[in-house]
């Protein structure tokens, strides 16, 4: 036994100890943020994955590599959940790009939504008082204390201006500002440690860039600065003026940490029963997509009131058409691109001034649709050789020039062409044999055919990616939020039952920016032909033809399965269907069916 001096020492060590743990955590709580608990937490869970991976992802335990990836999984979202803030939007990010994860990985991001409680009013109207030095009823003639959304960084209020607008009020959550250093320095040391000795693969290089766009998308004067900026080049483009819109910003009412902007009643892209309700269409009984967890309903706020008695012009196929249209326009032509077209940020209205009179009072009101685009804080700025290049290389995907395939992808430094031609057009394209260059499939490690075991599985996933990112340092790092953008899109139209052709009216933008100049004109775009790049458009639409043959050979497929009760996949669905055998073939990988939802 200890002598009694010794033990009245521990008991005053541990009760000291305790002391200063419990102080340190209650100022950590109360004057941080939490951010060092959070960091904490963070490298706890990281530690546990790499040591689960290092201990148990070996060829003798291949049987334990399923458990292996669920644990990690679970530990992963709980990370996310827990910490919330920042770390809501990285786990989006990884979720963007699940595709060829593990089962598990793709099973729960999908159900990472960016929903948190609601702050109090008290600490909102502090946040004001900071800002504005004024309380949000002397700043505005009404402001609603309840908040009509919560997400993890910021939460949307209701309110009015002397004027009489009706305004969205959206107010950072105070505690995000300071946890962010702390959030993105973990960011940075998790990902140095999983490249460095946990995966052994590139993922470092776009920590730099990663970090500065999320670091941007809490300032809300560089929000109001994107909408402002996108509102005026929707104007100057004559195929978008007036199916889209920006809402007006007011700049007096907004700072760094609250932005003010007009407030839109409609529909949410989110809201698919509603919006089947005001086009007058039957949408597919299960949405891919966006739509899959259709028990998420915080973004459903069904039809407002001014909409009741109206039925929208064109249906599915003009909204999707305009929305494939103006993220086009983004890429191709503008080198600005909303990075985050989730469906709740968009809302469909009818256009204003679009009416058409209905002869009989019980009739709705024909009106042409509008798609307003909301949370302009993520967007990335192509270089306008890469635009360039991105124009040309999808051109060259759907002309089969493999010439030029290959010269864009290896001044990128991605060395398969094939996979990385893929992962643009998402869906499977095999470079051709006789130009030098052997199919995804055939050249993937091992016979294509033979069923592998989860090790296999994930060391053939592993040495491919390895192959695929040869030289990160030419790597365009704007790819990764145009892969965002394109697979949120596609999601989109996946979940309205394909209504567009979304491949066919994205190469068309792509093409036709390469054969005419930019200058700022009112001029029609034909105006501005580039006479050595037009005999290349014009092969391009003959080629075209055939991708539209296929594309209503699907719709007549959809519509006849629908009429005889079937399953009512569309175009999206095909192609995610291909995708999931060419990672299977590729990779030896089982994609889920909810792996491609945007």
């Amino acid at each position: 036994m200890l002598p009694p001096l010794s033990r009245s020492r521990l008991v005053k060590r541990t009760v000291y100890t305790t002391f200063g743990l419990g102080a340190a955590y209650l100022a950590d709580t109360e004057l941080n943020a939490s951010a060092v608990t959070r960091n904490l937490r963070t490298l706890g869970t990281c530690a546990l994955i790499s040591a689960d991976y290092k201990l148990n992802f070996t060829p003798g335990h291949a049987d334990r590599i399923p458990a292996i990836h669920q644990r990690v999984a679970d530990r992963m979202y709980n990370l996310f959940t827990s910490n919330g803030g920042l770390y809501i939007k990285i786990g989006q990010a990884i979720g963007a790009n699940a595709a060829l994860m593990p089962a598990p990985f793709q099973q729960k991001f999908a159900r990472l939504f960016d929903d948190a409680p609601q702050i109090p009013y008290p600490t909102i109207a502090r946040v004001f008082q900071r800002e504005f030095n004024k309380s949000p009823q002397e700043l505005f003639a009404y402001f609603d204390e309840q908040a009509v959304a919560s997400a993890s960084v910021a939460q949307v209020h209701k309110a009015r201006t002397w004027d009489g607008d009706w305004v969205a009020v959206k107010v950072q959550k105070p505690d995000v500002g300071r946890q962010t250093s702390y959030d993105l320095m973990a960011f940075r040391a998790v990902m140095w440690a999983f490249e460095k000795w946990v995966f052994d693969l590139p993922v470092y290089f776009a920590v730099d860039f990663i970090s500065s766009h999320l670091r941007a998308e809490l300032d809300f004067i560089s929000e109001a600065s994107n909408a402002q900026r996108t509102a005026a080049l929707v104007a100057s483009e004559p195929r978008l003026a007036g199916k889209v819109h920006i809402p007006k910003v007011y700049p007096e009412y907004s700072t760094k940490r609250v932005l003010t902007a007009e407030w839109i009643d409609g529909v949410r892209l989110s809201d698919r029963e509603a919006l089947g309700r005001v086009v007058g269409e039957k949408l597919p009984e299960t949405g891919g997509g966006m739509f899959a967890d259709t028990v998420h309903d915080e973004k459903k706020n069904g039809i407002p009131e001014s909409m009741h008695h109206v039925k929208l012009r064109g249906g599915m196929h003009a909204i999707m058409h305009t929305m494939v249209e103006l993220f086009s326009a983004q890429m191709f032509d503008w080198g600005f691109v909303h990075c985050d077209p989730h469906p709740g940020n968009i809302i469909i209205r009818a256009r204003p001034g679009s009416s058409s009179s209905s002869k009989s009072s019980s009739k709705p009101v024909l009106r042409d649709p509008q798609l307003v685009l909301l949370d302009h804080g993520l967007y990335v700025t192509i270089r306008p050789t890469v635009k360039r290049q991105y124009a040309s290389l999808w051109r060259a995907l759907l002309t089969s020039n493999w010439d030029t395939i290959r010269n864009v992808t290896e001044s990128w430094g991605v060395g398969e062409a094939g996979l990385f031609a893929s992962a643009v057009l998402m869906r499977p394209v095999k470079i051709d044999r006789a130009k030098g260059s052997s199919s995804p499939a055939e050249s993937a490690n091992g016979d294509p055919g033979k069923e592998l075991n989860a090790y296999e599985q994930s060391v053939r996933m592993k040495e491919r990616l390895k192959r695929f990112l040869v030289d990160t340092d030419k790597m365009p790092k704007e790819l990764i939020f145009l892969g965002r953008n394109m697979r949120i899109v596609q999601g989109n139209n996946q979940s309205l039952g394909s209504p567009v052709n979304r491949i066919k009216i994205t190469a068309y933008w792509a093409s036709r920016s390469l054969v005419t100049t930019h200058e700022r004109s009112t001029r029609a775009w034909w105006a501005h032909l580039d006479a050595r790049e037009l005999w290349r458009d014009i092969l391009f639409r003959t080629a075209m033809f055939s991708l539209d043959i296929v594309f209503w050979v699907s719709k007549i497929r959809q519509r006849v399965r629908a009429l005889l009760g079937l399953t009512n996949g569309g175009f999206e669905d095909e192609l995610e269907r291909s995708v999931r055998g060419f990672a299977r073939s590729t990779f030896g990988v089982e994609v889920g069916p909810g792996a491609f939802e945007g």
